[in-house]
């Protein structure tokens, strides 16, 4: 049963058969998965990440990891059927495309390498970060427009009032497109769309394909247009000088496709997008709530949206040569459905994954845009226009709410977003109406990522305690007496308190109300810890992010040995508490220079007493590590967390040991500050951007990155958690981090954007 194994890579028939009755039966124009794609492949992430659909004649991938290894490789995993028509069209509605000389070619979106990179490269410019600041008084002014004109009706259509029109004038600005005729721009988008992505009946595709050869004309006629305008602005103008000076690289075909795919691409997501959010929002109010209240959380509520109920569902790829991807084994020519709707709730990247959580710290990981070479080049332009319409909404009509209703959606494996959004108000409590001189005091937010130092939630702590010597616990819960979202063995927060930003793993039981953390008194530290001793009191609000997990327990493996150095029992105490709950074989070994100064003792010998090793340094009980490394039995995993020196002793130890046997975590790190004195500016490539960049001395390799418009996740900033990881294609590498393994650094194929440089000011190809 090729491509029916579990989440183990076995392939035992009694396990897959039932998931083989689910594949067989799986089609995404049914209502399960027209109604939430995540929930209807819930079972797929959790069992057979890859399968095929009889149905569809696709393969389905729904597990965040398998999706983005399909995105970063568009060589193995081709675009090219990436706006070819999902049902095919019978040979009348072929006809009809003919009679008005349709021709759709390759655009950004469906072509390959490396016509796909020359042509980005060319046209990438009006897209940067720093290029979209000044659209950022257009789209206010148009929202506001909008607003003015129904803000005392009391309840309006959403959609139809505001979220299509303003996203289609945007996009027609920015392509500098005649605005003169919008009504006709939107029956032409919506035939184009179901004509690519939905199921229209032979009858439905003959009338669709009237309106998607008209549209096609109607693009040929407004690029003749922009011909006789050669000083125009806009996007679509530089595309046709672009074409006028290197026809080789922007020929005419290519204009005209992207006129017609452009037109589409650049509102009908964005339009799509935010009437998700306001519905995601609205339908969440204790978020909507807090919003209205702190608007510096709108960035990432943005990006939550967009992970939670994106708009771009789903995405399409062909195989170009046999390969294996999430267990199954996928022949040459394969198509794939992969499902980006699916990735952006696996919990095993986003913990808590299913849950809708503002506050998440790594929301703007979603998959939604895509990932690599291919990612969508507008992403900038619709979260700018997202951020706005929740600005001025959650200030000018916080009362909002939803009205009474059921929702449709137009019938498509990609794309998804209510055709109506009717929400209602009562005008008397318009703020504006009760205050009409009060400042509109808007907020302004930079084009790109959220900032980080924005992301965090109130917590207020519960209890202070006495868990060893120079160790105090705390138990958090949340200031509003919300449940805080679930973790896994092995995630950390961040807690903000004083001027200190500090990550302490959780070390408490999942699902018991509150958060549980250890906190050791660094002696020689940076201060956070020392500050945390001498200030925190039962009562306090303090400022978290997260959970994040980025040292996670593999509870596939039969046989686990952990290892905790001082304070590093504290995510070691939560893995054996999952171990021990799913009855898995371990061992615990505890390692510390006195008993006073461990902490968990009691609670580890009385949960945990038949599976655990104390060795106090005081008592001569000193781990023999060769002794413990030694007794993992084939095919066991290895975990670690505590200083550097037992991390790098257990790391040399288990050297022979298959690759993802050993796994560490450290609970400590230095300053990685830059020091431009001391530091030489590099240059680097990044090969699927096509872009150069100059890193200068007193500027981290990621914000260079980050500044370009390429967004690259990034959690400590410290070279600690391994999120900023990007592949290394050429060059030497300066390693900086506490996450590489001696080996990894050895291959140089990997990096930490954060911290790590070229050696010597050398130069570096990254995979980006």
């Amino acid at each position: 049963m090729a491509g029916l194994s579990g989440t183990d890579g076995s392939a035992a028939e009694e396990n897959a058969c039932p998931f083989a009755r689910k594949a067989a039966e799986f089609d995404p124009f049914d209502a399960p998965y027209q109604a939430d794609p995540a929930e209807a492949l819930r079972w797929s992430r959790a069992q057979l990440p890859v399968f095929f659909s009889e149905k569809l004649g696709y393969w389905i991938v729904s597990r965040y990891e398998d999706i983005k290894a399909v995105f970063r490789d568009n060589i193995l995993y081709s675009p090219c059927i990436a706006l070819e028509k999902i049902t095919p069209a019978p040979p009348e509605a072929m006809e009809v495309l003919k009679s008005y000389g349709y021709q759709l070619n390759r655009t950004m979106v469906n072509e390959d390498e490396p016509a796909h990179m020359e042509r980005r490269r060319v046209l990438m410019d009006h897209f940067l970060p720093e290029n979209l600041e000044a659209k950022q008084d257009m789209v206010r002014q148009l929202t506001r427009e909008k607003m003015d004109g129904f803000i005392d009706s009391g309840r309006v259509d959403l959609v139809d009032a505001l979220l299509y029109e303003v996203p289609l004038n945007v996009a027609l600005h920015f392509l500098g497109v005649p605005e003169d005729e919008i009504a006709v721009f939107k029956t032409f988008s919506v035939a184009h769309s179901v004509n690519t992505w939905g199921r229209p009946t032979d009858e439905q595709q003959i009338a669709v394909a009237h309106s998607v050869g008209q549209f096609w004309q109607y693009a040929g006629r407004i690029i003749e247009r922009m011909k006789q305008e050669p000083d125009g602005t806009g996007w679509m103008h530089e595309t046709i000088r672009k074409n006028a000076q290197m026809p080789e690289v922007v020929t005419d075909s290519y204009v005209h496709s992207m006129m017609m795919a452009i037109i589409v691409a650049a509102h009908e997501t964005t339009s799509l997008a935010s009437a998700n959010m306001f519905k995601t929002l609205l339908s969440h109010r204790q978020a909507w709530e807090d919003i209205c209240n702190d608007p510096s959380l709108i960035p990432n509520a943005v990006e939550e949206c967009l992970r939670y109920s994106g708009s771009i569902v789903a995405w399409r790829r062909q195989v170009t040569a046999p390969t294996r991807l999430g267990g199954a084994e996928l022949p040459e020519g394969a198509k794939l459905l992969i499902v980006q709707a699916s990735g952006n709730q696996d919990e095993r990247h986003f913990e808590d994954g299913d849950r809708f959580d503002i506050y998440r710290d790594n929301a703007v990981d979603h998959l939604t845009f895509g990932y690599g070479s291919h990612q969508c080049m507008g992403k900038n332009i619709g979260r700018m226009e997202m951020r706005i319409f929740l600005e001025e909404f959650s200030r000018r009509l916080p009362h909002l709410s939803l009205s009474e209703q059921t929702f449709s959606y137009v019938p498509s494996t990609s794309f998804r977003g209510p055709e109506e959004l009717w929400v209602e108000w009562d005008p008397a409590h318009n703020p504006e109406r009760l205050d009409p001189g009060a400042s509109r005091g808007e907020r302004h937010f930079p084009v790109g990522p959220p900032l980080r130092r924005d992301i965090a939630r109130k917590v207020r702590v519960a209890s202070v305690r006495r868990e060893a010597e120079d160790v105090i616990g705390l138990t958090l819960v949340d200031a509003r007496g919300r449940a805080l979202p679930n973790w896994s063995a092995g995630a950390h927060i961040e807690l903000s308190t004083g001027e200190f930003d500090r990550k302490y793993s959780l070390c408490g039981q999942p699902g018991k109300g509150g958060y549980d953390l250890a906190i050791l008194r660094e002696a020689n530290g940076r201060g956070g810890s020392a500050h945390i001793h001498a200030t925190i009191e039962e009562g306090m609000e303090l400022r978290l992010r997260g959970p994040h997990n980025l040292f996670r327990l593999d509870e596939r493996a039969e046989r686990h040995i952990l290892v905790a150095g001082g304070i590093g029992i504290t995510p070691i105490i939560a893995m054996a508490d999952r171990l021990k709950a799913l009855g898995k074989s371990y061992q615990v070994h505890y390692c510390g220079r006195s008993r006073r100064a461990m902490a968990f003792l009691e609670r580890l010998e009385r949960d945990h007493g038949s599976c655990l090793s104390i060795h106090a340094g005081d008592e001569g009980q000193r781990a023999d590590l060769g002794q413990i490394v030694n007794g993992l039995p084939s095919g066991g995993q290895i975990y670690v967390c505590g200083p550097e020196r037992l991390i790098a002793a257990v790391e040399q130890l288990t050297a022979h040991l298959p690759d993802g046997s050993f796994h560490f975590e450290f609970f400590a790190g230095g300053s990685t500050g830059l020091d431009p004195a001391r530091e030489k500016a590099f240059e680097v490539d990044l090969a699927d951007s096509g872009l150069r960049l100059n890193v200068a001395a007193d500027e981290t390799l990621l914000d260079a990155i980050l500044a370009a418009g390429i967004d690259v996740a990034c959690d400590c900033r410290e070279g600690l958690c391994g999120s900023c990881e990007v592949a290394v294609l050429e060059g030497a590498v300066d390693h900086r981090d506490m996450v590489l393994s001696r080996g990894e650094r050895a291959q140089n194929a990997r990096m930490m954007s954060c911290c790590s440089r070229a050696q010597n000011g050398g130069k570096l190809k990254l995979a980006l």
